[in-house]
């Protein structure tokens, strides 16, 4: 009887995550598209690419949101069980408030490691398509920038030439063993410029021990006591931004290639922030359970039941603010990125271990 009643109880809150899910789809397909429409008006692609670019985008966006999506879900669960008398009948089996909540709240768990291993890596390949989908059609392609495992290649136009510049890696701010050539209108190369590495905090790149091979005139310099300024449009914050996006690393390539990534110029710190977003995210999730166990199955009336869902929805922006603003401090190195995944979800259990005491005992 046991084995019914849990069967019962997960795949009815199973089903309920599946209707929450859809409706979470339908709005960002209604909020995406239009974003996609205006991106592409002006280009000829016609209708289809910008409903395949949403579909790209959306799954991706609908992880982020998991937690609140099983918070709405556990809580739609609770309050359906509390009216149709169904948690009385399971009250009546020999099933506690508590054991109710730890079934749901292990569901929710198992949810998310199934995200994390059989989702993400299909979720982490359409945003990635997605991407460089959008980026063949940016206004800004004659500027591009490309970190793989041959290094770094950036391409930029300097007023009626091409810059075309490699380099071995980018180590913090420095890009090391770089070449420079500039290429004229007629794909004709102008000039060569070797260096040992490249300071490229700002616009203005300084390079060290620079050789410049002008094949106009013939004359090769050397810049051996003194560095060779030249001006980019990029700097180590621009291009920093082009490639940070880790939603486009799969949970297993993180782990994989972990220390391939780190020689690209992923910094250790964002790489185990991410790592720790993915570890984090089934305990967000079974934390979400017992918080929404807490607004749903502690109110008693149907007045009582609007008082508590607009108490949660208060909860759900303080706990998106709350995670933002940890975030934040860890960015700024107030505190490590990884203490910063890990200060919601301590602040979320610490006040979910006192209400799932006061509920059980209801």
């Amino acid at each position: 009887m046991n084995k019914v009643l849990n069967n019962y109880l997960v795949f009815g809150f199973l089903k309920i995550v599946m209707n929450v899910v859809l409706v979470f789809i339908c709005l960002g397909i209604l909020l995406n598209l239009f974003e996609e429409i205006e991106f592409f008006k002006n280009l000829n692609v016609g209708y289809n690419l910008p409903f395949l670019m949403t579909a790209m985008f959306i799954p991706n966006l609908l992880i982020k949101f998991l937690p609140f999506v099983i918070f709405i879900a556990a809580m739609w669960y609770f309050v359906s069980i509390k009216s149709s008398k169904d948690l009385l009948t399971l009250k009546v089996f020999g099933f506690s408030n508590l054991k109710i909540i730890l079934i749901l709240g292990f569901t929710a768990f198992v949810f998310g490691v199934l995200v994390i291993f059989a989702v993400n890596p299909i979720t982490s390949a359409m945003i990635k398509y997605y991407e460089q989908t959008k980026a063949q059609y940016s206004k800004d392609v004659d500027h591009l920038v490309s970190i793989n495992k041959n290094g770094v290649w950036i391409k930029e136009n300097i007023g009626d030439n091409l810059r075309i510049i490699t380099a071995k890696k980018l180590v913090k701010s420095n890009l090391n063993d770089i070449t420079i050539y500039e290429i004229d209108s007629n794909n004709k190369i102008l000039k060569r410029i070797e260096s040992s590495y490249a300071d490229i905090k700002k616009n203005e790149w300084v390079l060290e021990n620079a050789k410049i091979y002008n094949f106009a005139s013939g004359e090769i310099v050397t810049f051996d006591e003194v560095d060779y300024v030249i001006n980019s449009v990029y700097n180590i914050d621009k291009i920093g931004s082009l490639y940070k996006n880790l939603d486009t690393i799969s949970f297993f390539e993180l782990i994989k290639d972990y220390d391939v990534l780190r020689d690209k110029g992923y910094t250790k710190n964002i790489l185990n922030e991410k790592l720790n977003e993915f570890f984090s995210l089934p305990f967000f999730l079974f934390l979400m359970v017992i918080l929404a166990s807490i607004f749903s199955v502690g109110s008693i009336t149907k007045s009582q039941n609007l008082y508590y869902i607009f108490i949660s929805i208060i909860s759900c922006v303080v706990i998106y603010f709350l995670s933002q603003a940890s975030l934040a401090l860890g960015q700024t190195q107030r505190i490590s990125l990884e203490l910063a995944v890990w200060i919601p979800l301590i602040a979320i259990g610490l006040f979910c271990s006192i209400g799932v005491l006061q509920i059980n005992e209801k």
